[in-house]
């Protein structure tokens, strides 16, 4: 029995944790500023069909998250908080569907600890903060599952009406994958049961009409961008039309080989970044997913009406599908996390509530006590060592203190949870508050984007006289500054009072040709998404981040 104020704290404080990362974390680039900047672009410009990226037709991500930020910051005013607050209603939205879909199918036990499981899973602090399109795609699937579920249980319309709405709007925030995932899901599930008549629904026919209408306005700017304008270049490639590109080539493109993109392409790719993803679960979620393919085949893959197999089957065959695309990144199997949540949640309410497990229990506390203690370790030395100039004292102290209160819960006699639990939330959510407080915020002091967009705003200077010589700073920078900044390649040209952003490499060369350039400031150009053992010695660090300058024309 999980006590209710513990499954509410448990909740809320890391709810509160993505608010820490959501207020004191500046943008990284490449993608989350990235998006941030075409949100903020699409509301100056006021073009919510035809989507631009610093000038540029863009044409990559269905435009679903840029315009919910773009309304967000309409309201709060431009900030990376209000960039950031739609993705994090939304996994809040995930949280709370897949607590209604697992109480549908399981005593509400297992839909506590699903729901709470994925809230203090590692991929939950990260994308909160670190927000892609895969934020906001997770909640819009989770709440589909949930209502087809709902459907297929009572026949109403309502859950019929919002299943297939947020099937479209899932859609429309990273293509068909948003009904894929549903679709296969459900199709395993509605197969191991021998449920036939499920397939041959006439509402799948309404259901489809329903999703077209509502793709009908992104389908729109999609034809007037890019179908009336056939052969615009886009990552190097013409595109003859957005709608093909948009239904086909950007996800099934990637089967055929018509995506241009080839990266980490080997089968396994996904399953090794679950291993800080999904932690600090993805130990137990591998135990419970073998738990449960070897209970299937013992059933002779028969399901009865009060199995469920939405969740596994959904995991299975969407990890398949992905990893056997050209190109991958860890964060596209994020979308199925929540069935991960629950297959882990299955097997933690065996261990723990029923006698199947018991000499388990004391090898996988030690197993997991080791790990995490080592964990701790390695936040009191990230708190300390890296940035001991900027971080106070008392923040190492902090994190030495939450070792010892770790030990302490680990000796504990009573617990409200039980010690791997108790063990497990504490490391993940207090590691979290010290990386978002202290470590993060010091290592994005060294991204140019944020750090350069703050000094032209205290030296009060025009961004409509900053230029670009040779340099890129990152969409951070045009997000920060609140403009996009073009090139200029031809410093003779550039009128007295402007200014350039060069590297700091070409500084010399610029000034001894053109003697009108004088340096007046200069910062860090590091890419801090290469964090790198050189970067975090404060040694060595000098050696390894390379310097900008901004020069005015006197």
């Amino acid at each position: 029995m999980i006590p209710q104020r513990v499954f509410w704290f448990i909740i809320f404080l890391c709810i509160g944790t993505y608010l820490l990362g959501a207020f004191c974390i500046p943008l990284m680039d490449i993608d989350a500023a990235q998006y941030a900047s075409i949100s903020r672009e699409m509301l100056e410009k006021q073009s919510f069909l035809q989507v631009y990226d610093l000038d540029h037709d863009y044409l990559d991500k269905p435009p679903m998250l840029f315009w919910l930020s773009a309304l967000s910051m309409s309201v709060f005013g431009i900030h990376d908080w209000a960039y950031r607050l739609p993705s994090i209603l939304f996994a809040i939205l995930a949280i709370l569907s897949t607590y209604r879909f697992a109480r549908i199918y399981y005593q509400k036990e297992i839909a506590q600890l699903a729901a709470m499981i994925l809230a203090a899973s590692q991929a939950m602090f990260l994308i909160t903060h670190d927000v892609r399109t895969d934020t906001m795609l997770m909640g819009w699937v989770m709440l589909s599952v949930w209502q087809l579920a709902a459907w297929y249980q009572t026949n109403r319309w309502i859950h019929f009406i919002m299943a297939f709405t947020c099937v479209a709007g899932g859609m429309m925030t990273k293509g068909p994958i948003a009904l894929v995932v549903p679709g296969v899901s459900f199709a395993i599930h509605f197969l191991l049961r021998r449920s036939w008549k499920q397939f041959f629904r006439w509402e799948y026919i309404a259901a489809v009409i329903w999703i077209a209408l509502l793709l009908l306005p992104m389908s729109i700017g999609l034809y007037q961008q890019y179908d009336l304008h056939p052969g615009k270049m886009i990552n190097g490639v013409p595109i003859q039309s957005g709608l093909r590109f948009y239904y086909w080539t950007q996800s099934f493109g990637r089967y055929t080989g018509e995506n241009v993109f080839n990266e980490m392409n080997h089968f396994t790719f996904l399953l090794e970044n679950m291993f800080w993803s999904f932690l600090p679960w993805v130990f137990l979620f591998l135990i419970g997913l073998l738990n449960q393919v070897i209970a299937l085949i013992r059933s002779r893959f028969h399901l009865t009406d009060k199995e469920e197999w939405v969740s596994v089957g959904g995991f299975l065959l969407t990890y398949v599908m992905l990893a056997r695309s050209q190109a991958q990144l860890p964060h596209y199997i994020f979308v199925v996390f929540p069935f991960a949540a629950i297959i882990t949640a299955r097997f933690v309410y065996q261990l723990f509530h029923t006698a199947d497990f018991t000499k388990w229990r004391k090898p996988l506390l030690i197993f997991h006590g080791f790990i995490f203690a080592i964990i701790w370790l390695a936040t009191i030395a990230l708190m300390y060592w890296p940035f001991r100039a900027t971080v106070p004292i008392y923040v190492p102290i902090l994190a030495a203190c939450c070792l010892l209160g770790y030990f302490a819960i680990l000796s504990a006699k009573k617990l409200s949870l039980p010690h791997l639990l108790e063990i497990s939330f504490f490391t993940i959510i207090g590691v979290n508050i010290f990386l978002s407080t202290a470590f993060y915020p010091n290592v994005l002091q060294y991204q140019m984007g944020n750090t350069a967009a703050e000094k032209l705003a205290a030296k009060k200077i025009d961004p409509d006289k900053v230029y670009l010589y040779h340099i890129y700073p990152g969409h951070s920078f045009h997000f920060y500054a609140k403009h996009v900044f073009p090139p200029q390649h031809q410093p003779d040209s550039l009128s007295q009072g402007n200014y350039l952003l060069a590297p700091k490499d070409s500084a010399a060369a610029l000034t001894s040709k053109h003697p009108f350039l004088q340096v007046i400031d200069e910062g860090p150009h590091f890419g801090v998404t290469k964090l790198s053992l050189p970067f975090l010695n404060p040694d060595l660090r000098a050696q390894e981040v390379p310097d900008y300058v901004l020069l005015q024309r006197k």
